[in-house]
């Protein structure tokens, strides 16, 4: 896990160059970029090369999909997580870089202060997605990717608790599922307990790994 006070080690893939450059002068001091490239082959090569923390990664690339660098990686660097960053919010796309192994998807409508926000939850084992993306995610849930044990642990959840769940394993502090949901940050306290309490888990951060394992994120 990577320590609060430590910048996470990334590499940017995207086929803009001109993109890259932008972003990586908008994270600034907030990470530490080790290497960047513009399409599957290079990329392949300069996240073997270099281990990073946490890869950004586009969906569509020269060469194949964000998908194949994902699967690349998969099981062979568990310690390097992905978080697509993408100009496309369409399901597809979401559901398909989820499934592959991916730890979050963002659009590229995100400033700087988030996209470095995001990077650091995603180092540190968290799911992070843009909201707008909350619907897609929560088809995921109850997906065939989704494994039968935790299928029927969803089944043991109210409509209401599954959408608060679904939340809290993204990190939504209490009052934004409040007001994400248009209900009080009581009923949300009270979601969140019985969530943890069916599922038998004791922390926010034991939710988010539940769901990854899970396949539901």
């Amino acid at each position: 896990m990577t320590p609060a006070t430590a910048r996470p080690r990334i590499v940017v893939v995207d086929d803009h160059r001109l993109f890259r450059a932008g972003v990586i002068s908008e994270l600034g001091d907030a990470v530490e970029v080790v290497g960047e490239a513009g399409d599957v082959p290079s990329a392949l090569e300069v996240v073997a090369a270099t281990a990073p923390e946490v890869v950004l990664l586009d969906v569509h690339l020269p060469g194949g999909s964000g998908r194949a660098v994902v699967e690349a990686f998969r099981g062979r660097e568990p310690a390097v997580r992905f978080l697509a960053l993408s100009v496309s919010d369409a399901p597809e796309d979401v559901i398909d870089l989820v499934r592959a192994g991916a730890r979050g998807y963002v659009t590229k409508h995100i400033d700087g202060d988030e996209l470095a926000a995001a990077i650091r939850r995603v180092a540190e084992g968290d799911a992070v997605f843009s909201p707008h993306l909350a619907g897609f995610v929560l088809d995921a849930f109850t997906g065939p990717g989704a494994s039968a044990t935790a299928r029927s642990d969803l089944d043991l959840l109210t409509p209401r608790e599954q959408e608060v769940m679904q939340h809290l394993a993204r990190g939504y502090a209490y009052k934004e599922i409040a007001h994400e949901l248009a209900i009080s940050l009581k009923t949300v306290e009270s979601h969140a307990s019985a969530v943890l309490r069916k599922l038998q888990l004791s922390s926010r951060h034991q939710l988010t790994r539940w769901a990854v394992d899970h396949k539901l994120l």
